[in-house]
């Protein structure tokens, strides 16, 4: 017999979460959030378990200032959800503008209604790359040359 969960409330536990992400709750949450064997996966990282998720969160912290996540869109069917996201955050050394990655994440939920999979997608070359100065320059006349 297979039953179904709603995971309605873990998707806003999610949402609520990335909403008001603190290095606190990087640090002391995470597991009321992922299984203890979650997968990660982004542009950057692809690890297994809270031991190796929990440093990705902190790192996130060391790296830019003032990060916020603002979910713009979720759509829930099953186990499967997905939600779009603006990453909100100030560069530590090349601008004081405020920066935004958009991006999106599809999450799988386990029958205890916490994250089992989060695979995040956004365009590092976009999104990050082309705002940094040298490398930014560089990404810019790469991608007019694709385009030709």
């Amino acid at each position: 017999m297979n039953i179904k969960v709603d995971h309605t409330d873990s998707l806003c536990r999610v949402v609520q979460f990335f909403e008001t992400l603190s290095i606190e709750a990087a640090q002391h949450q995470l597991e009321q959030i992922y299984a203890v064997d979650a997968s990660f996966k982004d542009p950057f990282s692809e690890v297994c378990g809270l031991p190796a998720i929990s440093p990705i969160f902190i790192h996130m912290f060391s790296q830019v200032e003032n990060p916020r996540f603002v979910v713009t869109n979720t759509v829930l069917q099953g186990d499967d959800a997905f939600m779009t996201w603006n990453f909100l955050f100030h560069m530590r050394r090349y601008s004081s503008d405020e920066q935004c990655i958009r991006g999106a994440t599809h999450l799988r939920f386990d029958a205890d209604g916490r994250v089992n999979t989060h695979r995040d997608y956004w365009d590092a070359a976009e999104e990050l790359y082309e705002k940094l100065p040298l490398v930014g320059g560089l990404m810019r006349v790469l991608k007019r040359i694709a385009k030709k």
